[in-house]
Parts: C-alpha cells; sequence; structure tokens
C-alpha cells in the first residue's frame, strides 16, 4: 500500500510534465484497467479541448481509487507502446539531465512560437521524412495524413508538430535535419539551421526567394545594405500572433533569436537562441520609428498595414512600463481604438501574450459591464485597452468633479491607434484638446514659478494620415501638420520611399445593350413622378437622385403634404433597387424591394380586427403599382443575358485570381451591407466558384443604422477565424474591414464599386500582405469609382511628397507651426464652446415642443410628456400615449449587455408608421422614441430633417423610476381590491 501511494504521488507530482508529453488518444488504448466508457470520454475530451487537458483527465482516471495491482506498471507500459517514451522515461526515474531538459523545453517552446511560420512546410513530405528518422510512430504518420487529406496542409502540419515535441530529447536537431533534405530552406534557417552556402541551396531555393528573402529581392535599397535588419529584442511572455514573415510584419519568426552576426545581406531572421526567456523581435526599420518614443517623444508613427505598427507599440509600452519601474515610479498606459472589435483584438492578439507575466493588462469596451467600473480598471491595472470614447467619458466626469472619474494626468502614455481620425469632431480630438489645453496652461504655470501638471506621453498610430479635402500641396502639408498638431506629436516617423508592390488593376465596365429590368423600375418611378407632381432633378439611379428625393420627403413632412411625402420614400427605395441592379443580380435588386413593399403592407395589417389602419388613396396607389409590375419584373430577373457587366467582371476576376494560385486568399470591399450580403450569397450559389474552392463569406458592420440587420462583434470574429483557419478564403466586407481589424494576409483584394477616399485606399491596399498580391478596382455604374481612384492615387503620391517634406523641416520651424496650429486649435475650440453656451441658454422649454407623426401627422405629445433614461433614451410612459401606438414584434433586435432590452416596435395606430421600440428597464415597459420617426415643432416652427435628439435644443426631464414603479404597484393594487 506504501509503495502504491509513493507511485500516485510520484505521477501526481510529474502531473505538468505528463500532461505535455503523453499522446493521450494512443496511450489510452493500452490502458486495459480503465472502463471502455471513461475511455470514450477521454478520447473525446482529446477532439474538443486538445490533448494536454485530456491528459489531465487520463492522469486523474489513472489515480482513481480504487486502483487495481500492477496498474503503475501498466501506465509506464501503455505510455510507452502508445509512443510516449519521453513520458515513460519521467515515471522509469529516467529522467533527462536537467540542462539537456532545459534545452529541450526551450526547443518546445521555439517550435510553438515558430509554428506560424513552420506550418507552410509540405506536411505530407516532411511526415515520411519524420517517420523514417523514427520521431513518429506508424499511427502518428497516419493520423497526419489523415487529418492533411481531411483539413489540409496547415491542419495536417499543427499536428505534426504538436507530435514531434513529444519525442525524447534530440528530435530538435533530426527535425533541422528533415528540414533541410526536404528543401525548406527557409524553415530550416529560420528554425536556427546554420546558413547555407548558395552552392549548398538547390537552384529552386536561389531562383525563387521565399519569404523575407523574396521582400529583399523586390527592395534592392534593402538588399544593398551589408548590415540587414537585425532584430532588437525585449523579454516577452506568450505566443505572438500569426502574421506574415515579409517586410510588412514584424519579425515573429525570430522569437528566441539573437542580433545577427552574418555578414550576409538577406532578412531572414537569426539563428535560435539557448533556454532563455521567450523573446519579441522588432526589425531595423521598426526600431527607427520607435526610436523617438522610446526616448519620451511624442510621435506619430506612419506605417503600411500589416507591417507591424501595433507590435512596435508593444515594445514601446513595455520599454516605458519598465523604465518607470525602475525610476521607482508607476507607469499607467491607455490603448485607444475606435471600434470596439479592435478592443478584443489587441488585448488577445498583443498586448496580453507578451506583457501579461510582468504587468497586468485589462479591456474595456462598449459592450463590456467593465466599463461601469472603468475608474477602478484603470487604478488596478497598468494597461489598459479601451474605446476611445469610454475615457472621454470619465475625463468627462472628472472634469464635473464626479470621485469616480479620470485625469490626464493619472495616465503616463497613450496609445492612439488610427491616430488619423484625430480631426475636429472626432472623439480622439477632444481627448487631445484636453491635452493641449493643460500643455500650454503647463507653460504659463512655468513661467509663474507654479508646479504644472505632468501629461502623458503620446504615441499615435496609423497606415495613411491622408491630405484632408486638399487639391495643393501646401494643403496637404496643413493636413498633416494639424494631425501631428492635435497629436501635439514632435515627429512623424514613416517608412520614406519604400512600397510594397502591388499588382493594381482598374476594371472599366460597358454599359447594358438592353436593361429591360432597370427600364421597369424606372417606368414605376415615373408613374410615381406624374402622381405626385414632382419633377426631379437629376437621373435617376444615382446618388444625386437619392439626395433629392430624402429632401422632398423632408420639406413635404414638414409641409403635411402626405401625398408627395410618401412618393419620395417610395422613390428613394426605387432608386435604390436600380443602383443594386447595377451592381449585384436582379433578383436581389427584386428581393429588396420585395421586402420594403412587404414591411409596407405589415405597417397596415394589425392582428386585432377591431382596429383599423388608415390606408391612403396614394398608398393604394402605390402598393397596387408594385404589384401590378411584380410578375414582369420577376420574369425578367432570371434572365442571365441582362445581367450587369460590372458583375460579370467580376465573376471573370475572381475565377482568374482563384484558379491561377495555389493558394488564394481574397477580399472584396463593397458600399453596403446588403450589397456585401447577396454578393457572398451569390458566390456561394454559383457552382464554378465551388469547382475552383472559393469558400466565401461576409463581414459587416455592427451598427444599426441600416435596414439590413448589424453584425455583432462575436459573428466578426467567428468569420475572421475561419478566414484565418482556411475554412474561408474570400471574404465580402463593407468598409468595415478596411483598417484595424486583423484579418490574415491576403493576396487578392477587389473594390468593387467603392472607392471612398485615399486613406480607405491604402488600408484596403495594405489587405495585400501576402507576395504576389493583386489590388483590382471594379467600376460599376454610375458609381465613379474609377475616376475617384485615379484622383485618390493623386492624394496618396501628395501625401507622400507631403510627409517627406515635414521630415525634412526644421526641427525649430516644425515646432513653431505646430504651437501655432495647436493655439489656433484652441481658440477655435473657445469660440465653439461659446456658440454651444449661447446655445444651451437658449435651450427651450419642453413644454414648447410638440411631435406629430411624420406620416399621418397626427399630434402625438408634448415635450413635457417625454422622460430621459440613462442620458440616451427618450421615453413617454403616459397613460394617454399608450392608447395612441399598437405593437408589434421585431425578430431582428439584439441582445446587449444593458440595464434594459427591446422587446419590439411601437407604430402610429391610426397609419401604422413606425414610432420607436418598446423597451423593457428594470422590469417596466417603457415605450422608447425615435426622433427620425416625427416632424418636431419648436414654437411653431417645424423641424422635419432631425435624425438624432441631441439636435434638438431640449432639456427632458430624468424618468423617475422610483415614482413611476409606486404609481404602477398602486394601480396594480387598486385592480386587485377591485
Amino acid at each position: 500500500m506504501a509503495s502504491d501511494d509513493i507511485q500516485a504521488g510520484l505521477v501526481e507530482a510529474l502531473r505538468p510534465r505528463l500532461q505535455e508529453y503523453i499522446a493521450v488518444e494512443q496511450a489510452v488504448k493500452y490502458l486495459h484497467f480503465i472502463d471502455p466508457a471513461r475511455k470514450e470520454q477521454i478520447k473525446q475530451k482529446a477532439r474538443t479541448d486538445g490533448n494536454v487537458a485530456a491528459a489531465n483527465v487520463l492522469i486523474g482516471a489513472v489515480l482513481e481509487r480504487p486502483r487495481t495491482d500492477g496498474w503503475f506498471r501498466a501506465f509506464v507500459d501503455a505510455l510507452s507502446q502508445g509512443g510516449s517514451q519521453l513520458a515513460a522515461d519521467y515515471l522509469n526515474s529516467n529522467p533527462p539531465e536537467p540542462d539537456v531538459e532545459a534545452e529541450n523545453d526551450s526547443c518546445v517552446r521555439l517550435i510553438r512560437l515558430l509554428a506560424p511560420s513552420l506550418v507552410d512546410m509540405k506536411t505530407e513530405q516532411v511526415c515520411q521524412h519524420c517517420f523514417s528518422k523514427k520521431l513518429l510512430t506508424n499511427e502518428d504518420k497516419e493520423q497526419i495524413l489523415a487529418e492533411t487529406r481531411n483539413k489540409g496542409n496547415i491542419a495536417g502540419a499543427d499536428e505534426l508538430l504538436s507530435r514531434i515535441v513529444r519525442c525524447r530529447p534530440g528530435w530538435y536537431s533530426t527535425f533541422l535535419e528533415v528540414l533541410r533534405e526536404t528543401e525548406h530552406i527557409f524553415l530550416y534557417e529560420l528554425t536556427g539551421g546554420a546558413p547555407l552556402t548558395q552552392a549548398e541551396k538547390q537552384p529552386s531555393q536561389i531562383d525563387e526567394p521565399t519569404g523575407d528573402e523574396a521582400t529583399a529581392a523586390e527592395n534592392p535599397s534593402a538588399a544593398e545594405s551589408c548590415e540587414g535588419p537585425e532584430p532588437m529584442v525585449i523579454s516577452v511572455t506568450e505566443e505572438p500572433p500569426d502574421e506574415s514573415t515579409d517586410l510588412y510584419s514584424s519579425p515573429d519568426v525570430s522569437h528566441n533569436t539573437e542580433p545577427s552576426q552574418s555578414d550576409g545581406c538577406d532578412l531572414a531572421p537569426a539563428p535560435a537562441r539557448g533556454p532563455e526567456e521567450d523573446e519579441i523581435s522588432l526589425w531595423d526599420y521598426q526600431m527607427e520609428v520607435a526610436s523617438p518614443a522610446l526616448k519620451g517623444e511624442n510621435i506619430i508613427i506612419c506605417l503600411p498595414t500589416g507591417s507591424g505598427k501595433t507590435r512596435v507599440a508593444v515594445y514601446i509600452t513595455k520599454k516605458h512600463l519598465d523604465r518607470r519601474r525602475e525610476e521607482g515610479n508607476p507607469g499607467k498606459v491607455v490603448v485607444l481604438v475606435n471600434k470596439i472589435p479592435l478592443v478584443e483584438q489587441h488585448y488577445t492578439k498583443e498586448f496580453l501574450p507578451f506583457l501579461r507575466r510582468s504587468y497586468k493588462v485589462e479591456k474595456v469596451s462598449g459592450d463590456s459591464q467593465l466599463k461601469i467600473s472603468f475608474a477602478k480598471i484603470v487604478d488596478k491595472n497598468d494597461i489598459i485597452i479601451c474605446t476611445a470614447q469610454i475615457l472621454e467619458n470619465y475625463l468627462e466626469r472628472a472634469n464635473d468633479g464626479e470621485d469616480e472619474g479620470v485625469r490626464l494626468r493619472d495616465l503616463t502614455l497613450i496609445v492612439i491607434d488610427e491616430c488619423h481620425h484625430t480631426q475636429k469632431g472626432e472623439v480622439y480630438n477632444h481627448i487631445m484638446m484636453r491635452y493641449l489645453k493643460q500643455k500650454h496652461k503647463n507653460i504659463r504655470l512655468r513661467k509663474m514659478e507654479k508646479t504644472p501638471v505632468i501629461l502623458p506621453q503620446i504615441l499615435g498610430l496609423t497606415a495613411s494620415p491622408g491630405v484632408g479635402k486638399a487639391t495643393k500641396m501646401q494643403k496637404a502639408e496643413d493636413h498633416i501638420l494639424g494631425i501631428c498638431a492635435n497629436l501635439d506629436a514632435s515627429k512623424i516617423m514613416s517608412l520614406g520611399d519604400f512600397k510594397k508592390a502591388i499588382k493594381k488593376t482598374i476594371l472599366n465596365v460597358e454599359d447594358r445593350k438592353q436593361d429591360p429590368f432597370g427600364e421597369v423600375i424606372k417606368r414605376i418611378m415615373n408613374a410615381i413622378h406624374d402622381h405626385a407632381k414632382l419633377t426631379p432633378t437629376c437621373d435617376l439611379g444615382t446618388q444625386n437622385y437619392e439626395q433629392w428625393a430624402v429632401q422632398k420627403e423632408r420639406q413635404a413632412a414638414k409641409e403635411e403634404d402626405q401625398t408627395v411625402r410618401v412618393c419620395a420614400d417610395y422613390l428613394r427605395r426605387y432608386n435604390e433597387g436600380l443602383v443594386l441592379n447595377n451592381t449585384i443580380r436582379m433578383q436581389d435588386a427584386l428581393g429588396y424591394l420585395s421586402k420594403y413593399h412587404k414591411e409596407q403592407i405589415k405597417k397596415k395589417t394589425v392582428p386585432d380586427d377591431e382596429l383599423i389602419i388608415q390606408i391612403t388613396d396614394t398608398e393604394r396607389f402605390l402598393l397596387r403599382l408594385f404589384e401590378d409590375n411584380k410578375e414582369e419584373l420577376e420574369m425578367l430577373s432570371k434572365l442571365p443575358e441582362y445581367e450587369n457587366d460590372s458583375l460579370s467582371k467580376l465573376r471573370t476576376k475572381i475565377l482568374q485570381e482563384f484558379s491561377s494560385r495555389k493558394e488564394a486568399r481574397g477580399i472584396i470591399f463593397t458600399k453596403t451591407r446588403h450589397s456585401a450580403m447577396t454578393l457572398s450569397q451569390w458566390i456561394q450559389e454559383n457552382s464554378k466558384f465551388a469547382d475552383i474552392g472559393v469558400k466565401p463569406a461576409y463581414v459587416i458592420g455592427g451598427g444599426d443604422q441600416s435596414d439590413t440587420k448589424p453584425m455583432t462583434a462575436a459573428e466578426q470574429r467567428d468569420v475572421l477565424k475561419k478566414f484565418s483557419t482556411g475554412e474561408v478564403n474570400l471574404l465580402v466586407a463593407t468598409t468595415v474591414a478596411e483598417e484595424g481589424l486583423d484579418i490574415p494576409a491576403c493576396n487578392v483584394v477587389i473594390r468593387y464599386g467603392l472607392v471612398t477616399n485615399e486613406i480607405a485606399m491604402i488600408q484596403s491596399k495594405g489587405r495585400g500582405r501576402a507576395e504576389d498580391s493583386s489590388y483590382t478596382v471594379v467600376d460599376v455604374k454610375n458609381s465613379g469609382v474609377a475616376e475617384k481612384e485615379c484622383v485618390n492615387e493623386y492624394r496618396e503620391d501628395m501625401m507622400e511628397k507631403a510627409i517627406k517634406k515635414i521630415k525634412a523641416m526644421n526641427q525649430a520651424a516644425y515646432d513653431k507651426q505646430i504651437t501655432e496650429f495647436q493655439l489656433q486649435a484652441i481658440m477655435e475650440e473657445r469660440v465653439r464652446k461659446t456658440k454651444h453656451n449661447k446655445k444651451a441658454v437658449k435651450k427651450e422649454s419642453p413644454s414648447a415642443v410638440r411631435f406629430s407623426c411624420r406620416h399621418c401627422s397626427r399630434p402625438v405629445c408634448s415635450g413635457e410628456d417625454i422622460q430621459i433614461i440613462e442620458n440616451m433614451h427618450r421615453v413617454n410612459v403616459t397613460p394617454t400615449f399608450s392608447q395612441l401606438f399598437i405593437q408589434r414584434e421585431n425578430t431582428t433586435l439584439q441582445e446587449r449587455l444593458l440595464d434594459y432590452e427591446t422587446n419590439g416596435t411601437i407604430a402610429c395606430k391610426e397609419c401604422g408608421q413606425q414610432w420607436g421600440s418598446m423597451m423593457m428597464y428594470r422590469g417596466i415597459e417603457c415605450p422608447c422614441l425615435h426622433v427620425k420617426n416625427f416632424v418636431v415643432n419648436v414654437n411653431g416652427k417645424k423641424i422635419s430633417n432631425c435624425t438624432k435628439w441631441r439636435e434638438l435644443p431640449i432639456q427632458f426631464s430624468d424618468f423617475d423610476y422610483i415614482e413611476y414603479a409606486n404609481r404602477m404597484e398602486q394601480s396594480s393594487d387598486e385592480e386587485e381590491t377591485e
């Protein structure tokens, strides 16, 4: 019994080691004293949660009492027979020597760090060689080959790497030999193999450089330098994210490396280090742009998409905190982003993995409960990654004297991601305006020999500052200098003249020879023009026409002309149908119009037969007009010969790119959420795309401003994860994917009928990070994208010249201009605040405001009836108002982490016009109004173009929850008494 307990204690003591080295599914087969059902449970654990988790369960099963006689020897034998010889060695009291063990641990860690690059190996070939050298058992080999055939090369490579690291020490040098024998020269040198001479390399490796060698070949200036980009290293903790290994990604591949001592000029990472702490490396160009920040200066780092800006920020953050710790002063770093998904991305893939062992890292965003205690989060952590609006809210609280606020002096470094948004009206600029005011106040304090307020260091990150609305070089320089001034940057650091080569094509489209589908829509629109006596001033199917229709709708709502108002709303939808007809399939355009038609019918339909919703003659005319033409539209939408040329060009381009590449991965940028979803569906339904392995999915934004259901952050992450693993290889995305989001390297980028500004162009081109990337612009009728793209190219060139001129400026002249811009910005802010305060004084009383239904002009309520919840939601809980609306289910509403939930929509009982949503706030149903659905009358002046409540000069009273809850309770008691 004593011996049994000793053996059990040994297994328990070695559990951490055994978990790493046991091949669960192989070993469990030989453990005959474990129940078959339990074995299957352990195998399932391995499939779902991984080998380490399953090994932990396996050890627990082995140690369970009562233990059978000879269990320990049976366990050791099972490990030996199941390919877990190193685990068996530990239990046989024959572990590796400490120095050998430490070196082996280092090799295992290195393989895991390099896994993102090593998975590019030719898995089947490497597997066969590893088997012949006894690194793998026959069972290992069969499982790896099956994984490769079923899930692809990358999955097979992952399986191979996970198995060889469980071998006895000595496996690493054998694996290097395998890489060399299978002509994986780049991977061989990457993992620490001695650099081969040109004579030793096969011609294929010399003629066709891969990875960083290819980058050197494309960039002669880099190749001429014989010093090479020797990585600068700092200590970190965890496995880095997967990024490409060219110059445009940070050199993750050189973790656990020392600066190269070779005189060679290639960009390959340095040899592996010995068994020391994990490390992160920066290339020379990254160190160069980071150097002023490492000295404590405020700077903007301007590097192309995919070149490792965030990794540089991690490096600067660690150095900043290390330095302050050495000085005995605490550091506090806030990383600001402008999109919620970026919070999770920076936290999970960058800052947390590399800094959590040394510092406390936390994330807070708009969909996080932690935002409620943000001040405490800042106090308790060293690094906080958050959306900018949250920091601005808590800076404002501090400004108002609230205890839970955050002050700039509480922070020591602010990292601003996508800092080109630091302009008027943007939240970044609101934060920096506080900074600039304090900075210039500090100047006065110093002159008065008073103690200034310590301000944080500022680090801005961007791929492109843009040129704003500049048409001349001087204006472009002023725009960039303005951003530098707003960020108080002493320098803007960039790569200079280096540009990544990318093949660019603009595909112009031809007009349809016949467009009968579009002609029917135009015929419908002209009938509406005649009915409402409207004369448009621009071509149908254009953006100008949409603006005209919107203006007519607003004017008619103000004038209570319901005929023109409802006709203008229909015309705007039909115009969108024409746009979709030129962008996607005719059947998709028809689907859009049919959906709108059904919604209008639904507005006039209620479950209660006793309730009659008003239908005007104009509404009957419009509903009948669509019904009369629907059959013809359906027939025409099925005729492929009338499809638009843009879609034909896109089809040809996708087929060409995916059939000519060994492994294609692409993004299509499109204008609207609807077009992104329908294009993805079109690709899925086309068998030609499936035949060449195209696997599409769409990514759209998370806001709820459009008619199309938005995507949650979780849904976005799920699609991007599938894209990174290869389960999806073609994303169809709106502008949400242009900047910031971590999207793996692509070699195909297509902008389909979408061109905005030069910043977006640079961002989307930067998505093509892989070698031999292509960038294509497909024109769409009436979009003007081909012309806009040419203008953006000119603006990009202007921007690069402007940055170059600014970098060449004398520092004194630069500082003078920055100070001038800052003082101008402060003065403009002061003027704006004065005007705002004057407006605030003129705020009208709620009693002076009247709301009427936008559709039927029915009086709805007074401003006195409206209360505000959480300074955000305007509700009307009066009994009178409850008699005016009907409630409908809304199946597209999403769950949110808030104190309230939305149950459905509320609509006018007379005409069916939607008014807002029904909120459930802390157990109370509250009708929540959306101001865009009303015409607002302020002291006799009608406002029909108000889309946001904050545009109204009204201060509504706060919702008194206790009073209302008591009133409801009292009413309930009275009903029960009766």
